[in-house]
């Protein structure tokens, strides 16, 4: 059996909250209960949500982006190239990528380098872990590691 992390980040390449699943759940169901795991404490009443959310051709959906839209959380996710296709056959609110959009994307680079950073660990890249609780630890551990 295979895992699948999604994963969470800040700009700064460091791990906020992050969900096991097995390999062959789909990512662009997991990004709602990925979301919902943020938890950032600070001065007055803990930070839950992003400003906005970089994502890959992995997470568009309908359902992703009305979530987005309920919670006022602003959103640079290409669409894939079947949606653009549906997209064009019928008349719709289109879905701006503009060169803005392009631009912010470039970012998301920053997600793959947390990735980077927590299966630098040996046993994480090559699960060794026999239980996802102990693999979850490890990611735990390698997560906390990343704010020290």
């Amino acid at each position: 059996m295979t895992t699948k992390i999604h994963l969470v980040c800040d700009g700064k390449a460091r791990a906020l909250a992050f969900v096991l699943t097995g390999g062959q759940v789909a990512d662009t169901s997991m990004f709602t209960c990925v979301l919902d795991e943020i938890h950032i404490p600070g001065r007055g009443p803990a930070r839950t949500r992003p400003d906005r959310v970089l994502a890959d051709k992995g997470y568009p959906s309908k359902k992703n982006r009305a979530w987005l839209r309920e919670r006022g959380v602003k959103a640079t996710i290409p669409e894939r190239d079947d949606q653009i296709a549906h997209r064009r056959k019928r008349p719709g609110r289109p879905i701006d990528f503009g060169d803005d959009q392009r631009e912010r994307y470039k970012g998301r680079n920053v997600v793959e380098r947390c990735f980077n950073f927590v299966k630098q660990w040996r046993g994480l890249a090559s699960r060794y872990d026999k239980t996802a609780r102990s693999y979850a630890a490890g990611i735990c551990l390698s997560a906390a590691l990343q704010w020290i």
